[in-house]
């Protein structure tokens, strides 16, 4: 089943923006660009020059990291663009629908909302620490359940679906759905990617980033990994010139096996951290709750999250709470062992002003 199938009619019949072609060594006359080249930075390809359409070095360094073909892969401006991509290209306004476990990434909602598709929601349990239930989403969807976002593992709970219940889901909705893995956190787990998956299940695409675990949230770069014929559907959709000459450069560099390798350490000492510091705070009196994590931050839940937020803030360190969505939970990002040190001195004296 091609998956292609799925999306909008007139997406399908999409053709990719006809830019003006880029030779090098050839004086180019043919794109309107200005013949000066600015002086600001230092950068080897001129910023007078648009950039390629599509950043083919740097796609090609993505597919190696991600262990796809090239032709398998979009560069994006980080995964919230591929989520955009996605529901423009699949849903129907006004008819389709995205569903998602809850709680999740937010911004699966937000850009169903721009389309004006439908977000059903699949609430997980907190006694069984927020594990996807795949019958639930599986009974939930309709007729009209175009995408099933996956997120794994998923923000904020910290919680990873298992291989085999992802294959569960992506045989239940074969030919109906598209099944998307958003895989923003799948360095900091223990489950493998999905990637080696896409030869047997078409309706699969994955999402991933290098603003966690590469260190380049700056940057803006993530990249949709799919069948070769749903990522050329995409590549009509996507926007040309989408990825500026600085960023391209820049995150050529990082995939440098220097730098690469430098990452790699980075993220152990994040999950030796989180370990840590998880360890410590499950024994402040206030919280009730830690709950277990695979990715670079976690979850708990306090007594008063209104004032152990206000408490760090005074301290100059910045959480995160959920309000009415997740009560008195608030999810806490692995920082560096001095961000953590502060974290705990603040945490402290509340804990003190408690006794």
């Amino acid at each position: 089943m091609n998956i292609v199938k799925l999306a909008r009619p007139e997406i399908q019949a999409l053709t990719a923006y006809d830019a003006a072609a880029q030779v090098d060594d050839t004086i180019r006359l043919n794109a309107n660009e200005s013949p000066l080249s600015g002086s600001v930075g230092k950068f080897r390809r001129p910023l007078n020059r648009y950039p390629e359409v599509r950043p083919q070095r740097l796609q090609a360094a993505l597919a190696k990291r991600f262990e796809c073909r090239a032709d398998q892969l979009l560069v994006t401006r980080g995964s919230s663009e591929a989520i955009d991509l996605l529901i423009r290209a699949f849903c129907i306004a006004g008819v389709d629908n995205v569903l998602t476990s809850s709680p999740s990434f937010e911004m699966y909602r937000h850009f169903a909302i721009i389309q004006n598709a439908e977000n059903i929601q699949v609430p997980t349990l907190a006694e069984n620490d927020f594990a996807i239930d795949v019958d639930a989403l599986i009974n939930a969807c309709t007729s009209n359940t175009k995408i099933i976002f996956v997120c794994s593992p998923n923000n904020p709970t910290g919680a990873s679906l298992p291989r085999a219940e992802l294959l569960r889901l992506l045989d239940a909705r074969k030919s109906s759905s598209v099944v998307v893995v958003d895989e923003a956190y799948i360095e900091y787990g223990t489950e493998s990617s999905a990637v080696d998956l896409l030869e047997q299940h078409p309706n699969l695409m994955i999402l991933r980033t290098l603003s966690k675990a590469l260190g380049f949230a700056g940057a803006r770069c993530g990249a949709v990994v799919a069948s070769a014929d749903a990522i050329g559907m995409l590549n009509a959709v996507q926007a040309p010139y989408a990825l500026a000459t600085p960023v391209v450069e820049c995150v050529e560099d990082a995939m440098q096996s220097v730098q690469l390798a430098l990452a790699e350490q980075a993220v152990a000492g994040v999950i030796a951290e989180r370990e840590r510091l998880m360890a410590v705070i499950r024994d402040f009196s206030f919280v009730k709750k830690v709950w277990p994590s695979e990715a670079n931050f976690f979850l708990i839940r306090v007594d008063n999250a209104e004032l152990v937020m206000q408490r760090t803030a005074e301290q100059k360190v910045l959480l995160r709470d959920f309000g009415c969505s997740l009560p008195d939970c608030i999810r806490i990002s692995v920082g560096s062992h001095q961000d953590s040190k502060r974290l705990l001195s603040a945490l402290e004296t509340l804990a003190e002003a408690r006794l």
